[in-house]
């Protein structure tokens, strides 16, 4: 069965290729207080299990592209949910905590091939505004699904234990599988006429990276989710383990940042076709910086308690469902013929910046809060700086 590129359809299940590395974290961030206590580790071996799963996203981002560019976007699409079904199974079972680390990277292998995939075929199939569109689109359908994510995994985690979320990725995964086999059709437009080789791939790269306005946008899009990953890999510890929250209220708070993520996309969406994609993603870097910077002031003064975490929270996932859709859209608009390799090379800086700075948040958060503001600050920041001082590459002014 085919359906066209233009319905809800289409545009759900390329969410739910986007949102699969995202849920497989989500589920279990409730639980890292008790892999702690369980497996006998710190919260830095704890965390390294989300480092861990960055580092095989960005792993996996270097093929899963040019793969498809040269054998099509459906059948390897596939391949990396089949990888990530098995190593999903490894998780549940996994028997010490350096099991688990080595299982979710594995999975990240897997889970990296569908959100690589997912921007690839938008790119085949928009152009302009309308693929930013699309991609705003594909966020405000994804973020409904992690919003309650945490929520479910704080009650699995309350009724069955930490094993359970691993679980629940497993059957989310075997959905989208069916949905992907009755309703995907290949988008790919032309294949790639080149060889496939570990040269080959990092010649194409090389012909992106010659392109100064790709290089903003892909720094653009690190740093916005850098900070989100910040807050994921810090927050569980921070308003659990120092504000006293359960693992059920936690859900709900982190919840409440990602319906700001929503409302950002829905912005989005309205804003691109009047301002657009630049002009959107001006909006998305003030945004980031000022969230991070409100929640810095409000934990060093010790005003608001939890709510100082989770309102700033939820002004920076605005910023983040602002500004990726539109610089995601934005680094791949010159590339249609490289759209795989432009996403790959995009999530693998993407993901190596965000884990290596999930591991400083871990590394820096014991008893005190701030370290998680303070990351969250300077990356908004440095967004918004970025941003404005290339406004002329940006417009193709050397």
């Amino acid at each position: 069965m085919k359906i066209r590129p233009d319905t809800l359809a289409m545009t759900a299940v390329l969410a739910m290729l986007t949102a699969l590395g995202p849920l497989s974290t989500d589920f279990y961030l409730p639980s890292l207080p008790q892999i702690v206590e369980v497996m006998n580790t710190t919260v830095s071996g704890a965390q390294a299990t989300l480092s861990s799963f960055l580092f095989g996203f960005a792993g996996g981002q270097i093929f899963w592209g040019p793969l498809s560019d040269r054998l099509g976007r459906r059948p390897v699409l596939l391949t990396g949910l089949a990888l990530f079904l098995v190593a999903t199974l490894a998780c549940a079972f996994a028997p010490s905590i350096e099991a688990l680390t080595a299982a979710r990277a594995v999975q990240a292998l897997g889970a990296s091939g569908p959100i690589v995939l997912g921007r690839a075929m938008v790119r085949d199939l928009y152009d302009g505004p309308r693929a930013g569109r699309e991609l705003a689109r594909m966020g405000m359908i994804m973020g409904l699904v992690p919003a309650v994510a945490p929520v479910i995994g704080g009650i699995l985690q309350d009724a069955f234990g930490w094993r359970s979320t691993f679980i629940a990725s497993l059957v989310f995964a075997l959905g989208l599988a069916a949905a992907i086999i009755l309703l995907m059709p290949e988008t790919i437009r032309a294949r790639s006429p080149e060889r496939l080789s570990l040269v080959a791939i990092v010649r194409g790269f090389g012909v992106l990276l010659q392109n100064r306005a790709y290089r903003v946008y892909v720094g653009l899009t690190a740093l916005a989710y850098a900070g989100l990953f910040a807050f994921i890999s810090g927050s569980s510890f921070v308003l659990i383990g120092i504000y006293g929250l359960s693992p059920r209220d936690y859900g709900f708070s982190f919840g409440f940042g990602v319906l700001g993520f929503i409302l950002g996309t829905i912005i989005a969406q309205r804003l691109v076709g009047r301002r657009g994609m630049d002009g959107v993603i001006a909006l998305g870097v003030a945004c980031l910086a000022a969230g991070g910077l409100i929640m810095l002031v409000a934990l060093a003064s010790g005003i608001g308690g939890a709510l100082g975490v989770v309102i700033p929270w939820a002004i920076y996932a605005v910023g983040v469902g602002l500004t990726m859709p539109q610089a995601q859209a934005s680094a791949m608009m010159p590339f249609p013929e490289r759209a795989g390799a432009a996403s790959s090379f995009s999530g693998l800086c993407q993901m190596l910046f965000s884990a290596c700075v999930g591991l400083l948040v871990g590394k820096l958060l014991h008893s005190s809060a701030l370290p998680l503001p303070a990351v969250m600050s300077v990356l908004g920041i440095a967004a918004l700086v970025l941003f404005h001082a290339s406004r002329r590459i940006r417009a193709g002014k050397p």
